[in-house]
């Protein structure tokens, strides 16, 4: 059933779902999906979806829409966004009770973060492609036809949310603490030291504030040029740059060296190529990157291991659980 209409669709806002369109990479298919996978399940499991459903990812936080349908609510993500259901604040973290005719509007997010997650009860209705209802823009795939949203876009939410009015909202203790200079979890290669990088570069990867540049989207964070010193003088037959390698498979939050260029891959990226990875991003710690805001935040990389990446994992699933939200 029709549930929002878009008024004003904001910079890039799409249709994702959670994981997204996994066991494709080798045809060439990146998952897709929320770049905060963290915000964007917390936002469903408070209206009561369940935590994968389709929702919207809103990035830099403007967005406007007439409600279509009774039902409930709810924006995670960056704080400090203006967020009014009739010209009335709403908060975010916690679910909103709406009804046919409301008019939603969020504002832009000038603070720490980058982007916001709309999540309907019932979640959003579009088809499944190659199942997934994410949106992958490289590709025109998923989501409403393939691409952002626009003005006039109707959504259709699933006939089971309607009516929802039990209410929940996060403690304040266990929502996630933005910023505009980040630490974010990584486990070292695998194209690191001492085939790669030497023990001096490796040390700078992980001592550096990493600038994040403006030209970042959702398939690469770009950070700052840096010169490392490297462990070898080429690379070989795969090329005359000690970055390059012969085509090897990616990992989404793999950290590639483009010559002189640190890159993040996002959920949009490609899945295959010739260059090293020199560390990945920790999954737990994805969403991370998905709220650095291009052209202003910095990064700093605080290797862990496999153990310490699933104790973090673990705490991350910790404020999904609704046995520790709050009834409103």
């Amino acid at each position: 059933m029709p549930a929002l209409e878009v008024i004003d669709p904001g910079l890039q806002t799409t249709v994702q779902d959670y994981p997204g369109r996994r066991g494709l990479q080798a045809l060439g298919f990146f998952p897709a999906g929320p770049a905060d996978h963290l915000a964007f399940r917390v936002a469903n499991v408070l209206v009561g979806n369940r935590p994968g459903a389709a929702a919207l990812e809103i990035p830099l936080g403007r967005f406007q829409a007439t409600i279509l349908y009774s039902g409930l609510l709810a924006i995670c993500g960056a704080p400090g966004v203006e967020i009014t259901v009739n010209g009335r604040p709403v908060p975010a973290w916690e679910s909103i009770p709406v009804s046919t005719g409301d008019l939603l509007h969020c504002g832009i997010a000038r603070g720490p973060g980058f982007r916001l997650y709309l999540a309907l009860s019932g979640g959003i209705a579009v088809p499944e492609v190659f199942g997934s209802r994410s949106t992958f823009l490289v590709g025109g795939i998923g989501g409403l036809d393939g691409r952002a949203l626009a003005k006039a876009d109707v959504l259709d939410a699933a006939a089971d949310g309607v009516g929802r009015t039990a209410r929940r909202r996060v403690p304040r203790s266990l929502r996630p603490a933005y910023t505009d200079a980040w630490e974010i979890e990584v486990l070292r290669g695998p194209h690191a030291d001492p085939d790669y990088l030497t023990v001096a570069d490796y040390d700078e990867l992980l001592s550096t504030a990493w600038r994040v540049d403006l030209n970042s989207d959702r398939a690469a964070t770009r950070l700052n040029p840096h010169r490392f010193r490297w462990a070898r003088e080429g690379g070989d037959d795969a090329g005359g740059h000690p970055s390059n390698l012969l085509d090897g498979s990616y990992p989404v939050g793999g950290i590639l060296a483009y010559g002189d260029v640190l890159t993040i891959l996002g959920p949009d990226s490609h899945t295959s190529g010739g260059f090293a990875v020199v560390a990945t991003i920790a999954h737990a710690s994805l969403w991370k990157v998905g709220q650095l805001r291009p052209g202003r935040d910095t990064v700093r990389l605080r290797e862990i291991d496999l153990a310490e990446a699933e104790a973090l994992a673990a705490h991350t699933e910790f404020i999904l659980d609704p046995r520790h939200l709050e009834h409103v």
